[in-house]
């Protein structure tokens, strides 16, 4: 394979946040997809999402309340 074709991508910061908080939000149990959705949302405060499914919040009512 020549060197042009092999493409390393480096991750930038943003997307590590990105992918912590997705891994955050899949270990306080919500589903990775809802957990990336959510992640990738700016607007989404992380211990507010977190807080609500240990307060009893069902996922699906989460992501409506966060969404």
């Amino acid at each position: 394979m020549a060197a042009a074709e092999a493409q390393i991508h480096d991750e930038t910061e943003a997307e590590r946040i990105e992918r912590w908080r997705q891994e955050e939000l899949e270990r306080a149990g919500y589903a990775s997809t809802d957990a990336a959705e959510l992640a990738s949302s700016s607007e989404v405060d992380l211990h507010t999402a977190i807080r609500l499914l240990e307060q009893g919040c069902e996922p699906e009512l989460a992501l409506k309340i966060l969404l």
